[in-house]
């Protein structure tokens, strides 16, 4: 019930963002009207909507993409002449424009009839708009979504969220409605208030219609609230920690895989008497490429033992739901243990796992004995495969030695070193874009870069499609750019028709030289074709901070997250 707490609060919490401020005129708009046969519906409406419209965006495709596009023009268009009937109602009368009159008339109908279909209307057009910023409880809230699919829980959650927005408005909305009416009282001036708010209107139709309620202010949004929501989260929502004892739970079944590799599929019947180590996993993760050198060391030192490494594949992006791609992955990195393909994050939901990667270690009678998050710890981890190898078989004889691993390229060891933030290109979970345009969600528009970045912010320049989680390149001669700190930077990148595609790096203007990645040579030159992640550059002298630049010199490439070692 946490959770449903934290989604509430964090609902409430919109009010105080100013990605919130283009909607509000909509809402305040109705004021003088009977709360609750106007206002009432008017949340409820914009509740439910973002609801439905939040649940399948976290799973749907392309389809529903343009599907809420073509819901937000009509939106647009209805509450446009919502607007313009307020601050011209004799005018759209006179004029009889069969649109403008239709706005006219939906105006006065639900101020004369208060009606609920009106105002319920309004209330959908609304939420067709509503775009809070994506602050840190609702990606808790959109992330559970996604990974759990469309059902009820995640529907209850974003209702929830949906909730705690509708009461602070509420809030608003009711004291609102006494300062107009104390202004009407007070100074006669009934026509300029409904004026006033038809500009109010107006004015957050362009603003939603340029883009500028997820782009500009959601800058402002991070500064307000983020900091309270990571307090409530963490107060609110810590997990629960798996006891580390023998007395510890069953470990869930590895079912409702949707496809193995290198392993026929494995159920907990066939896996008793054996140590498991279960490894949460994605092959564009780069934390979890840099554990695959311990796993695959792991495996051939102690397969012959009774270790079982099982990694279970659970997608991040799109394009690692592809069986071939996983199949290629598998098959490049030399994982030789069985993989399972969990799609549909069945496995991951019945581990309430909430990390890539993630290790548990369970015994020989199916007990989770050990986990860690993350990276590192390597030592302890292989200690306890060892105690819980000798604890099923007394006999047991165990070099209790520990590996020594070297990884290369993108699997060798993070730098220790302070290091820019994972960042993703979409925009559903973008940050610090610098370009010198505003974000054109979902359609093709030319961006330019300024020519200086600041630390850990990045740009585009060329024209680019930025989707909900990625970018793609239209014509050749695009880049990205970032200023970065770390040894290496890496870029999930993919081609979107699957040919050969071009690309240059270069570092502060210059060839990289000795500091070329793993997929780039000294002049900067490499291809992209599968997708994957692509070491660009490491750092072979002093480590500093450095700008990035990638040069596409052919059209079709796809962008989706920076990570850096």
């Amino acid at each position: 019930m946490l959770i449903f707490l934290l989604a509430y609060l964090g609902g409430i919490l919109t009010i105080l963002s100013p990605c919130v401020l283009p909607v509000l005129p909509f809402v305040f708009a109705r004021s003088e009207q009977s709360f609750r046969r106007s206002g009432l519906p008017i949340l409820f409406g914009m509740a439910a909507t973002f609801t439905v419209l939040a649940s399948l965006a976290a799973v749907g495709g392309a389809w529903l993409v343009e599907v809420n596009q073509y819901g937000r023009y009509a939106a647009m268009l209805l509450l446009l002449l919502l607007g313009l009937a307020l601050i011209f109602p004799a005018w759209s009368e006179r004029m009889m424009r069969p649109f403008v009159s239709f706005g006219g008339r939906l105006q006065q109908h639900a101020d004369q009839q208060g009606s609920l279909k009106g105002s319920l209307l309004l209330g959908v057009a609304v939420g067709f708009l509503w775009a809070p910023c994506a602050g840190p409880i609702l990606g808790l809230v959109l992330a559970g979504a996604a990974l759990h699919g469309v059902n009820w829980y995640s529907a209850l959650l974003l209702l929830t969220f949906a909730a705690g927005a509708a009461t602070s408005l509420a809030v608003a909305l009711l004291a609102s409605a006494r300062v107009i009416g104390w202004m009407k009282r007070s100074f006669g001036v009934e026509e300029w208030v409904r004026r006033v708010l038809g500009v109010a209107v107006v004015a957050g139709i362009v603003v939603i219609a340029f883009g500028w309620d997820t782009r500009f202010l959601a800058q402002f949004t991070s500064a307000n609230t983020t900091a309270t929501e990571q307090k409530l989260i963490a107060h609110l929502a810590q997990t629960p920690k798996i006891a580390l004892d023998s007395d510890a739970r069953m470990a869930p079944p590895l079912a409702g895989a949707t496809h193995w590799l290198n392993s026929p599929p494995l159920t907990s019947d066939m896996l008793r008497g054996k140590v498991v180590l279960v490894d949460f996993w994605t092959y564009s993760c780069i934390n979890c490429l840099r554990t695959l050198p311990y796993l695959k060391a792991w495996d051939a030192k102690y397969r012959a033992q009774g270790l079982v490494i099982v990694g279970v594949h659970a997608p991040e992006f799109a394009f690692e739901k592809d069986q071939h791609n996983v199949e290629q992955a598998v098959r490049e990195l030399g994982i030789t243990y069985p993989v399972a393909l969990d799609n549909n994050y069945t496995i991951w939901n019945a581990y309430h796992n909430e990390y890539w990667p993630a290790h548990y270690l369970i015994d020989a009678q199916g007990r989770i004995r050990h986990q860690h998050f993350g990276e590192g710890a390597y030592a302890e981890t292989e200690q306890m495969i060892q105690s819980l190898l000798k604890e099923a078989h007394q006999n047991l004889a165990l070099n209790s030695g520990l590996v020594k691993v070297q990884g290369e390229g993108a699997t060798a060891a993070a730098a220790d070193t302070e290091r820019s933030p994972e960042t993703y290109l979409g925009y559903a979970r973008g940050q610090n874009f610098a370009s010198r345009e505003d974000v054109q969600a979902d359609t093709f528009a030319k961006y330019t870069a300024p020519k200086t970045l600041k630390l850990n912010h990045w740009a585009l320049s060329g024209n680019w499609q930025i989707g909900s989680e990625s970018v793609l390149l239209q014509t050749p001669g695009g880049a990205i750019s970032y200023r970065f700190q770390g040894r290496d930077l890496h870029l999930v990148l993919g081609s979107h028709n699957g040919k050969p595609l071009r690309y240059k790096v270069t570092l502060d203007g210059k060839e990289p030289g000795a500091d070329h990645g793993a997929d780039t040579d000294a002049q900067g030159n490499g291809v992209v074709q599968e997708q994957r992640l692509y070491q660009l550059v490491r750092q072979s002298g002093e480590i500093r901070n450095r700008t990035f630049r990638i040069e596409f010199l052919d059209g079709g490439v796809e962008g989706f997250a920076f990570t850096f070692g």
